[in-house]
């Protein structure tokens, strides 16, 4: 995938997220079985030189089960997509239906297995819901990590008020800065998807707290607490006067309700969703992770005095246990009937490659390294149902 400038982008009636500039366009590649788009986040000559692995992706993961004898292209593809869009969009979830096919035909007509990580389980709870046959006619087994079942709340709710940023340290001046992912990320119907579902019964319900004082001439201090349904007032008045400046023209970018609207749909197609009985699912979530659950902007000596001020302002996190991004309890919520349910001591990206996980696999896939699996066995491994993140098309940007 290409992205020249991840600003240049709107929500559209249809759903997605399109181009303000019709010369750009977002491509995710097919080189190598789909493997390719999932392997290194950014496959740069520098990122390869300066072997830095917050950009390895499946990478480790992909040759283990190469060790294990899956064949690129017969039994082994990637599926990535583009993180931005919903995970519920036509396109996306038609490009599943094919590699799904394609898979099962290059197997001999064998099911296959799938391993989704993070925001992937979400896009594969919405096929399922909305293509339960499809999804039970080729699938045998799914192993989904990470997942934010439940949402993600003390990321997904800060990265709407003030960015997200991937990478820390030195490897930070080569990828997009967190206000700039900030400005991208209120136009992707994705993140709204993944805002704390305020449906579900939180061991503690996860809240946006604000230090406030209403005004320069009022030297009362008080701490506003918004709850998931509460905080979209919040988004509102924080993100009012938001904009961007694109050709030289100001546009503005405040919270977008239509999108809101969207994933509001979005959340009942994923509680709708039905595992079939001939699906075996299998579930591993990170924890022993500090993992953000409540967030609070300001402070008792340097309170907030105008919302927008927010979008400007150093966060403060309560945390819970997890992988350090999703909370535990979200992770492992899925609802279905598993055949396992398993916890490992991991942060989000690093279970990709967590030898304890890998074990795993190997024995709920009955496979050993550098030996052929059983042909008695379903062969097929989709190892990746996994959105595309940004770095990927940013370094052109910095």
């Amino acid at each position: 995938m290409r992205i020249t400038d991840p600003r240049k982008g709107w929500f559209g009636l249809a759903g997605y997220v399109e181009s303000l500039d019709p010369d750009y366009e977002i491509v995710v590649p097919e080189d190598d079985y789909g493997l390719h788009a999932i392997d290194i986040l950014d496959p740069s000559w520098w990122a390869k030189c300066l072997h830095l692995t917050d950009v390895y992706h499946f990478h480790d993961m992909i040759d283990m089960l190469v060790e294990c004898g899956y064949e690129k292209g017969t039994t082994l593809f990637g599926f990535g997509y583009d993180f931005r869009q919903s995970n519920r969009i036509d396109k996306t979830l038609d490009d599943l239906r094919v590699k799904l096919e394609s898979a099962y035909k290059a197997s001999g007509g064998k099911k296959v297995n799938i391993i989704s990580h993070s925001m992937g389980g979400l896009l594969l709870r919405c096929f399922i819901s909305l293509y339960n046959d499809v999804f039970a006619k080729y699938v045998n087994k799914w192993i989904c990590i990470a997942c934010p079942f439940q949402g993600a709340p003390g990321c997904i709710n800060d990265s709407l008020l003030t960015g997200l940023q991937f990478v820390y340290g030195f490897e930070s001046f080569f990828f997009v800065s967190r206000w700039t992912m900030h400005q991208l990320l209120i136009e992707c119907p994705s993140i709204y998807e993944m805002l704390p579902n305020p449906e579900f019964n939180w061991n503690q319900q996860p809240v946006i707290q604000v230090w406030r004082k209403p005004s320069e001439d009022n030297e009362a201090v008080k701490l506003d607490v918004y709850d998931p349904t509460e905080c979209i007032s919040l988004f509102e008045e924080a993100l009012r006067d938001n904009e961007l400046t694109y050709n030289g023209k100001s546009i503005a970018l405040p919270f977008n309700f239509s999108i809101l609207k969207w994933a509001a749909d979005t959340r009942q197609i994923l509680d709708n969703a039905q595992l079939p009985s001939s699906v075996g699912f299998y579930n591993i979530y990170g924890t022993s992770f500090d993992s953000p659950h409540d967030v609070c902007y300001g402070s008792e000596t340097s309170p907030i005095t105008n919302l927008s001020e927010v979008c400007h302002t150093t966060p403060e996190y309560t945390y819970v246990d997890g992988d350090g991004t999703v909370p535990a309890e979200s992770a492992k919520a899925d609802g279905f009937a598993a055949v396992a349910r398993v916890a490992v001591e991991s942060t989000h990206r690093e279970l990709l490659k967590d030898k304890r996980v890998f074990q795993l696999l190997k024995q709920w896939l009955g496979v050993n390294d550098n030996s052929q699996h059983s042909m008695s066995s379903s062969k097929v491994m989709d190892v990746s149902i996994e959105p595309i993140p940004i770095e990927l098309a940013t370094r052109d940007l910095l």
